[in-house]
């Protein structure tokens, strides 16, 4: 019973990372769009933003092959259960497929609230990659322990040039009430999303990989290093 409940527990927190990376590199080429657009000379902060979404992009594939090894897909989970989705929808009343990539370019205030909702996302994921870490679950599965320490490693450089391109530009940081909106979103997804999720048999998992159609997915990434993910 209790190899079960490991089984499941780990099988629906893959789902839920899995879900989250692929939305995160697949979010960023939309701010990559207006970086571009806003600020074409900057090269430095389109090359962060580049290197953000190649490490979004890896931390994708070595869930995918943590998958594979199992020889099973993840829960097929949508955007209820995606920290930057439900950012996203409150602080902008609108899904992230359904941004103005132009508006955001046209309108300074867009663009800095933009910064400041990634950035927190990303310091929530620090955050909780350091509970996980230490969480006598996954301490189990030494395969998902090198997963989240090359993701504990890659994540300050994450919020880095947001939070830079804020300072750099005059703009505030984030207040009370945004980082409150951040805790409230993580704590929906801890204590009332995941225990549906881990009581509900009905799930399906997915019938194929998220990625697959995609053009050039890979386009800013560097090859993971062997043995980063094994059996």
């Amino acid at each position: 019973m209790l190899n079960l409940i490991r089984n499941r527990y780990l099988d629906l927190l893959g789902s839920i990372y899995i879900y989250n990376e692929h939305r995160g590199y697949t979010a960023i080429d939309r701010v990559l769009e207006a970086v571009r657009a806003r600020s074409p000379d900057d090269t430095d902060f389109i090359a962060q933003v580049e290197k953000h979404r190649a490490d979004e992009r890896k931390h994708y594939v070595m869930f995918k092959r943590w998958f594979e090894l199992q020889g099973r897909k993840p829960m097929a989970l949508d955007r209820h259960f995606g920290h930057i989705d439900r950012f996203i929808e409150i602080m902008f009343r609108r899904t992230i497929d359904k941004l103005d990539t132009d508006e955001i370019v046209a309108r300074d205030e867009l663009f800095e609230r933009l910064c400041r909702v990634i950035s927190l996302t990303e310091q929530r994921g620090y955050k909780q990659v350091e509970v996980l870490l230490d969480h006598p679950v996954v301490k189990t599965d030494p395969a998902l322990i090198r997963i989240f320490q090359v993701i504990k490693k890659d994540e300050p450089s994450h919020w880095a040039p947001y939070d830079d391109w804020l300072r750099d530009h005059a703009k505030r940081e984030p207040k009370w009430w945004e980082r409150a909106v951040d805790g409230f979103i993580h704590s929906e997804l801890l204590f009332i999303k995941l225990p549906i999720l881990f009581l509900n048999p009905f799930v399906k998992r997915r019938e194929n990989w998220v990625d697959e159609g995609e053009v050039d997915p890979d386009r800013y990434s560097q090859r993971i290093k062997p043995g980063t993910v094994t059996a």
